[in-house]
């Protein structure tokens, strides 16, 4: 293999995955990397071409002139919560609210960026740090990916409920809330649509399915995003379905063929797709403007 022009194979982007969200063994990984690309220096070039780039991050300027976006704290359920907040300028009609849902990076560049595009399409986006109970997202992934485990999904749902309280009372907000969340954060906002009466509508980006008996008290319109190639995640879609269905509930499932984990996070080269991710986008956008306005 080129060191030059390194080729991500699937297993490769499989290898990531699984040290990503099963093991954060990176050392682990970094073997099984090398022995996968054929060297030691080819898999230091394909690293960072699986791992996200925060060089890349941002596709909306944070100064853009057409946006107020701020760092911001409200209560939670055990403690301060930390924010990110965007929305238009301007002081028009009043906007439905969008809670932006971190992966298990916790609050980076790139899902400030997403609150960002969020914010542009006419919504104020708050994009929470689920990572304040434990002080807040560290600089380094890898101890941010360690303290998600400490978490206590029970308390990330409640400060999820806290970020929409917060959120549905702004200056501007028309009360309606909806939640959009990718990788763990999907896992959050199939939970939060179970405990949740106020969510109006959830969008789970590869999202981990909630327990089945939690599924009829979902209030909220569903939209759940699903990568054709993500085993892990897929496994759990037909039983999700099965029991919405039974519950009546309001929901689109659609899986993007082709399509690895983590397809709409444009700052990682080998599993970005522009078409699933434009498609999904669109749709979400479509989707939160008919439940939120």
């Amino acid at each position: 293999m080129s060191v030059d022009k390194p080729i991500v194979t699937q297993a490769m982007i499989s290898a990531y995955d699984e040290y990503t969200h099963l093991t954060l063994d990176r050392r682990g990984f970094m073997e099984k990397l090398t022995k996968l690309a054929g060297s030691a220096g080819a898999a230091a070039v394909i690293a960072p071409l699986l791992a996200a780039n925060k060089a890349s991050a941002e596709i909306i300027a944070a100064d853009d002139s057409r946006l107020e976006t701020k760092d911001v704290t409200y209560p939670g359920n055990n403690g301060e919560m930390k924010a990110y907040l965007a929305r238009p300028k301007g002081e028009g009609e009043k906007l439905g609210g969008v809670i932006v849902i971190h992966e298990n990076r916790g609050l980076n560049l790139h899902i400030r960026d997403v609150a960002r595009r969020m914010a542009l399409e006419g919504f104020i986006a708050l994009a929470p740090d689920f990572l304040s109970p434990l002080g807040g997202t560290p600089e380094d992934e890898d101890k941010a990916r360690e303290m998600f485990t400490k978490l206590e999904p029970a308390l990330t749902v409640a400060n999820a409920e806290a970020s929409l309280t917060y959120l549905s009372k702004l200056d501007r907000s028309n009360g309606k809330v909806g939640a959009v969340g990718f990788c763990w954060g999907g896992g959050v906002t199939n939970r939060f649509a179970t405990k949740s009466p106020e969510l109006k509508a959830g969008v789970a980006y590869y999202g981990m399915q909630p327990a089945a008996a939690d599924v009829p008290d979902i209030k909220a319109a569903l939209m759940l995003h699903y990568a054709g190639l993500d085993d892990r995640t897929n496994a759990g879609i037909d039983a999700y379905r099965k029991e919405l269905q039974a519950g009546g509930k309001t929901f689109e499932i659609f899986v993007y063929d082709g399509a690895n984990h983590a397809f709409n996070n444009d700052t990682s080269a080998a599993r970005y797709d522009k078409k699933a991710a434009d498609l999904a986008w669109g749709r979400t956008i479509d989707f939160l403007k008919k439940y939120l306005a």
